[in-house]
C-alpha cells in the first residue's frame, strides 16, 4: 500500500498583518449607563472604541446612519485573511459579520442597564465572498422584542445588492436584579 505525500510548498512570499485595538472595556464600562441607540451613536462617532473582534476582522460601522432605531448595519470587505482552505471567506467570518449586525440592531431598542446574549443564530450561505468583490454590508433589523427575548434578522449584501447570506436570531435580554 501506498502512501501519499503531501506536495511541498512553493516558495512564495509570507503575508503579514499588523493592527492595534483599543481597552475594550472602557466601552463596557460606559454602556450600562446608556441607551443601546445612544452606546452605538456614541461608538459610531469615535467617542467609544470599537470592540476588538471588529478590528481584527475587518468589521466596522461606518458613520452614525448605520445605526437606526432597530437597524444596524456592519461593512467588511473580504481580504485575504478571511479565506478558508477552499479559497473564499471562512463562514465563520459570514457569522461573526451577521452577529455582529444583528446583536447591535436589538441593541439599539434596549433602554439603559439591559444587555442580551445569543441564544441562537441560524446562517444561510447563498454564496462565496472573496477577494476583489469590494465592500460587502451585513444590515440586521429588529423583528420583535418582548421582556424576555428579542429576534431578528439579517443580510449580507454587496455593493450592487447582491444577496450572499442570511441570518436569524434570538437573543435573551438581561435586565438588572434577574
Amino acid at each position: 500500500m501506498t502512501q501519499l505525500q503531501p506536495a511541498p510548498l512553493q516558495t512564495e512570499v509570507i503575508r503579514e498583518r499588523t493592527y492595534t485595538w483599543q481597552d475594550p472595556l472602557i466601552g463596557a464600562d460606559a454602556a450600562p449607563q446608556l441607551s443601546g441607540l445612544e452606546y452605538l451613536r456614541g461608538m459610531a462617532r469615535g467617542e467609544y472604541p470599537p470592540p476588538p473582534i471588529g478590528q481584527t476582522l475587518g468589521l466596522r460601522i461606518r458613520g452614525e446612519d448605520d445605526v437606526q432605531d432597530g437597524q444596524v448595519t456592519f461593512c467588511m470587505t473580504p481580504e485575504e485573511y478571511h479565506y478558508n482552505p477552499i479559497g473564499s471567506v471562512h463562514g465563520g467570518v459570514y457569522a461573526t459579520l451577521l452577529d455582529s449586525a444583528l446583536g447591535c440592531c436589538i441593541h439599539t431598542k434596549l433602554p439603559a442597564g439591559v444587555g442580551y446574549t445569543t441564544l441562537d443564530l441560524a446562517v444561510k450561505y447563498l454564496r462565496p465572498l472573496k477577494v476583489g468583490m469590494g465592500e460587502v454590508r451585513a444590515v440586521g433589523e429588529v423583528v420583535s422584542v418582548s421582556r424576555q427575548v428579542a429576534t431578528a434578522q439579517a443580510q449580507i449584501l454587496d455593493e450592487a445588492g447582491k444577496l450572499y447570506a442570511t441570518a436569524t436570531t434570538t437573543c435573551l435580554l438581561l435586565r438588572p436584579g434577574r
